[in-house]
């Protein structure tokens, strides 16, 4: 059905190019919600454990677990926010800095080897549908953002 065809390739799309690149990185294999939450914090150093569940649409425990995982493997770094002594800032290490430098890169060569093999009307065809895909995007994080 066509709904939900398109929603179905996004998410074979998603997990493969999630996935492969983090194959022969050194260290411990992150887990996707790990990566979600250490771009996060790239983008956002110094949020909060609470601020970043909301963020990421999981249960505040969820997020903790995950955090005192990447606390331990070395990826982030926990500071007491000086405007509040009892909240907690997430920082990224330089290690885990590199590493998700390394893992975007793989995941760009990844997508633009497949890409590349597309003729020009395909291309032609993803380029148009990027506005299109951008929609439901941007409604389904609206309608997560008021629940």
């Amino acid at each position: 059905m066509f709904p939900e065809e398109p929603a179905d390739a996004l998410v074979r799309i998603q997990r493969l190019i999630r996935r492969r690149p983090r194959g022969g990185l050194p260290g411990s294999r992150l887990r996707g919600a790990e990566v979600e939450l250490l771009r996060l914090v790239e983008a956002r150093p110094g949020i909060g454990v609470s601020a970043a569940a909301r963020r990421l649409h999981l249960a505040g425990n969820s997020v903790s677990a995950l955090v005192n995982r990447l606390l331990r493997d070395g990826h982030l770094l926990r500071e007491t926010d000086p405007a509040d002594r009892r909240a907690a800032r997430l920082l990224l290490t330089a290690a885990a800095g590199k590493r998700l430098g390394d893992w975007r890169r793989r995941r760009a060569e990844l997508a633009g080897r497949h890409v590349s093999r597309l003729d020009d009307a395909d291309h032609g065809a993803l380029r148009a549908a990027l506005p299109a895909l951008r929609k439901p995007a941007a409604t389904l994080h609206e309608e997560a953002e008021e629940s």
